[in-house]
């Protein structure tokens, strides 16, 4: 969101962050679908987001079907802390790409990383949410 609304306060500081991450950003199609209806009232943001798509700046890398068993138990890990489907895609995200981290701005995401499944998990050391980054 902040990357394409030119209005959102982090989007300067996410546009500098990006420029140290090497394309394609991954994602999952949940997150793509919140975004479309975030982006409603952007200026040329839903149209942004299909060019970064187009583009392959931005790719789905993630097959739910195969990953549902995981994602479902993630759901119910995590069911004491607001969870969206896109959320816990990503987490699974983090366990499949270990190399990989979330970039994102989501609160929700300080408190999955502080109740990761294992300490010693993948997902644990891979979900960081900037907003420790961003001080307000």
């Amino acid at each position: 969101m902040a990357l394409i609304d030119r209005r959102d306060r982090y989007h300067i500081w996410v546009t500098e962050q990006l420029t140290q991450i090497a394309p394609p950003l991954l994602t999952c199609e949940a997150v793509i679908s919140e975004a479309w209806f975030l982006l409603q009232r952007v200026n040329n943001g839903r149209e942004t987001l299909l060019q970064l798509l187009a583009q392959r700046q931005v790719v789905i890398q993630f097959n739910l079907d195969a990953e549902l068993t995981t994602v479902l138990a993630l759901l119910a890990c995590y069911q004491s802390v607001p969870v969206s489907l896109a959320d816990a895609e990503l987490v699974r995200m983090a366990e499949l790409y270990p190399n990989s981290f979330v970039f994102t701005l989501d609160s929700d995401f300080l408190s999955l990383s502080q109740e990761s499944r294992s300490p010693n998990s993948s997902a644990h050391s891979s979900v960081r949410s900037l907003r420790k980054l961003v001080k307000k």
